[in-house]
């Protein structure tokens, strides 16, 4: 006998299904306000020599990404899954997000070679337009975290573009401590030893979002689950006697799913679909999972083979 029950819950925290209108309209503006910023000091660092501005144009397209992510998660989650794709777009977040932050790595190398050369001979930068643009981008940046801290607390997705928006305002203060020291000083070292602190602020975050990523699209374990306590939760659950080819992955960033195998004990088989619902509810509950699909009585099975080797079958053979 074999039984499956397979559970795909529309919870709110799922990709954002049924979603805010005013936190969409809001990531939407935001991002279209960011981008405004990054034309702004990217001219701004032409024009007026800086490239700790240059730089900080980096970050805000960073920012920029983030925001645009974000609502994009929103509103693929909203689009149906086909024949071709059955869990619809929602790898598309994932994959964006391991380029681009691939491409600000090399923007970044870029910078700091930059930088190299401007910390051997300075370059006499406008300090006062400099100033300007990046007040403005600070003010820019406050606006937008404003509009989204009220969202931080029940979206992890908007958490992390809360963050990246905080972030680039500290950097845009340091653009700013930078154009007051040359402005007073004239010591042209302060724009390229700022541009190098910002360049590491964005290798750090880039290289969080691609190894977060990669871990996605290899099928990694979710940061933050143990599948040793999930296995113990599962277990845990009355009239299970056992569990094992267990696997537990991401779908996209917040959106966890769940296979295994459930051994039931013979006196509980009656209550099979009360027990899986148990299990469900214990997934969800303790550990975010709420896609799960989970089969009983699995002949052919190593019951100790909890983390069960995948092999590779040629089409047609069944041994």
């Amino acid at each position: 006998m074999m039984e499956h029950a397979d559970r795909h819950t529309d919870a709110p925290h799922a990709a954002g299904r049924g979603a805010d209108a005013l936190l969409k309209r809001r990531l939407l503006v935001s991002t279209g306000l960011t981008c405004v910023v990054l034309a702004a000091e990217l001219a701004g660092g032409y024009f007026f020599n800086s490239l700790a501005l240059m730089s900080d144009a980096a970050h805000v397209f960073m920012d920029a990404l983030t925001l645009f992510l974000s609502w994009f998660a929103l509103h693929i989650s909203e689009m149906p899954p086909t024949e071709k794709r059955t869990f619809g777009l929602h790898r598309v977040e994932v994959f964006v997000s391991f380029i681009n932050s691939l491409s600000l790595i090399l923007i970044t190398i870029f910078i700091f070679y930059m930088a190299y050369g401007r910390l051997s001979l300075p370059e006499p930068v406008d300090s006062v337009g400099t100033f300007i643009v990046a007040a403005v981008g600070l003010t820019a940046n406050l606006v937008v975290a404003m509009w989204l801290m009220r969202y931080t607390a029940s979206d992890l997705n908007v958490k992390s573009a809360f963050l990246h928006v905080i972030g680039d305002a500290a950097a845009s203060v340091g653009v700013i401590i930078a154009a007051v020291i040359i402005y007073y000083t004239g010591w042209y070292l302060a724009d390229p030893l700022i541009s190098v602190l910002i360049g590491l602020i964005i290798v750090f975050g880039a290289y969080g979002i691609m190894r977060d990523s990669s871990h996605i699209l290899l099928e990694g374990v979710p940061k933050g689950i143990e599948l040793s306590r999930v296995a113990a939760d599962i277990k845990a659950v009355e009239g299970v006697m056992g569990m094992h080819s267990i696997h537990i992955w991401s779908i996209c960033h917040n959106v966890y799913a769940l296979s295994a195998h459930i051994d039931i004990e013979p006196m509980q088989r009656r209550r099979m679909a009360e027990i899986f619902e148990a299990v469900n509810e214990r997934l969800a509950q303790s550990h975010h999972i709420f896609y799960t699909t989970l089969q009983a009585e699995c002949s052919g099975c190593d019951n100790g083979d909890m983390l069960r080797r995948l092999t590779h079958r040629e089409r047609g053979h069944l041994h």
